[in-house]
């Protein structure tokens, strides 16, 4: 077989040990599109960026057999953007966008499904008033960020002032590459409503309560596949991520109305050839299941889960649909029947002094089977300097966990982190 030159827009060390996984990967040579320094750090000049991979592209002494990413913005927009200049099988970048801005998003969810929250835009420039028609609690977010950046729960009128003005501050980063997007892609057909809020607008959402779960899947020629469910759990008294774990533990019923929600609001939106992923919350006690937000790609955080349980990567989806290839998971054919991803975390700020050595990790993954570490800041590094963080935490390390049972993953993972040494200095935080 040939070998097919794939470029990926961000790939990293660990997402690239995995790619490396996926069914035919002896027949794929992968190449780094853009650094993930340069598409998830500081500002991002996105037209500065294209022009970057485009020269990219242009020198390779080659055939580019495809470009696909598994990063949030700009990577999603950046990967059909190439994939039309260069001819090979690409996302719509029209269902990528209205998928991506959260009002925009809401407006088509509204359409088919009565399973989302109050929503309403909010002026930044006003004078910091809640949506009269939203209740207490509820959520803040601008139209498009990643990783919950800038997203704040505001119980009552001063948080709701105080999340605007940390907001307005910060809403920039992302909003203005976003918003050049939305000005320069001549195929976006934006609703007025749309058009008018922009890239740099704000969108409150009342909360929404019950068990928090996702759905993955892909579009191809139309076609919608949900590849499974999983959970998403938090720390205790937190809305920060404690892990992600596959499949489901939820009711069957439960599940079953996450995977038909979200085959109606992706044909909704108009997604094609694009992984995906849902998030939602569910009720197990009624059965409701509510969206909180869709995503235009797979979840690179889950690709070691679905290896876990089902014996491939959800980057082979990806892969596949780059190719202009429908995909083909298994199920059920990995070495575990449960697999997590772990977030160590640190909920007050301070700078790295010392982290785990590369030969206590590998010690640790050598004693418990089924455990792989990756680390998040640099030594150093102060933990509040880190980008891509939510409001309320930062990120240690990811443990990837494989097991038979709820209780030996936590039991995995509890001995993992009771061997990672990490030393911080404390600081006064801002």
């Amino acid at each position: 077989m040939t070998t097919k030159n794939i470029f990926v827009v961000g790939l990293d060390e660990n997402n690239l040990r995995t790619l490396q996984r996926v069914p035919g990967a002896e027949n794929y040579r992968y190449h780094t599109l853009l650094t993930v320094p340069e598409i998830q750090e500081g500002e991002i000049p996105i037209a500065d960026l294209i022009d970057k991979a485009v020269r990219q592209l242009d020198a390779f002494d080659g055939n580019i057999d495809a470009i696909v990413g598994y990063w949030d913005f700009p990577s999603t927009s950046i990967v059909p953007i190439l994939g039309k200049r260069y001819g090979v099988p690409h996302p719509n970048l029209e269902g990528v966008i209205k998928a991506e801005h959260k009002y925009w998003s809401r407006l088509e969810q509204a359409k088919v499904i009565d399973n989302l929250p109050k929503f309403a835009l909010v002026d930044l420039d006003g004078d910091e008033k809640p949506p009269a028609d939203l209740s207490f609690p509820m959520w803040l977010k601008p139209v498009k960020s990643f990783s919950s950046e800038l997203a704040f729960q505001a119980k009552n009128e001063d948080d709701f002032a105080d999340a605007v003005a940390e907001i307005r501050d910060g809403i920039g980063r992302v909003g203005k590459p976003f918003q050049y997007v939305l000005d320069h892609a001549p195929e976006l057909q934006l609703p007025p409503e749309v058009a008018d809020a922009g890239a740099l607008a704000c969108l409150a959402e009342e909360s929404l309560t019950g068990e928090q779960a996702a759905t993955e899947g892909y579009v191809y020629n139309g076609e919608v596949v949900v590849n499974g469910a999983l959970d998403s759990i938090n720390y205790p008294d937190s809305s920060s991520f404690l892990r992600h774990q596959y499949p489901s533990q939820l009711p069957e019923p439960v599940v079953r109305q996450m995977i038909e929600v979200s085959k109606k609001v992706i044909k909704q939106l108009g997604l094609d050839n694009s992984t995906f992923s849902i998030e939602f919350f569910a009720r197990p006690d009624t059965g409701e299941v509510n969206v909180l937000e869709i995503n235009a790609r797979h979840s690179q955080s889950h690709a070691e889960m679905f290896e876990f349980v089902d014996g491939v990567p959800n980057h082979h989806c990806m892969v596949q649909l780059g190719l202009g290839n429908r995909p083909d998971m298994p199920h059920g054919k990995g070495e575990y029947r449960i697999g997590a991803k772990w977030y160590h975390r640190r909920f007050t700020d301070g700078i790295v002094r010392r982290l785990p050595t590369d030969e206590e990790i590998e010690r640790i993954q050598r004693d418990i089977p089924g455990v792989v570490v990756d680390l998040v800041p640099q030594e150093g590094q102060r933990l509040s300097d880190m980008d891509a963080q939510d409001s309320y935490s930062y990120e240690l390390a990811f443990v990837y966990v494989g097991a038979d049972s709820e209780a030996e993953l936590k039991e995995k993972y509890q001995r993992t982190i009771d061997s990672l040494h990490f030393e911080f200095e404390d600081v006064q935080e801002a």
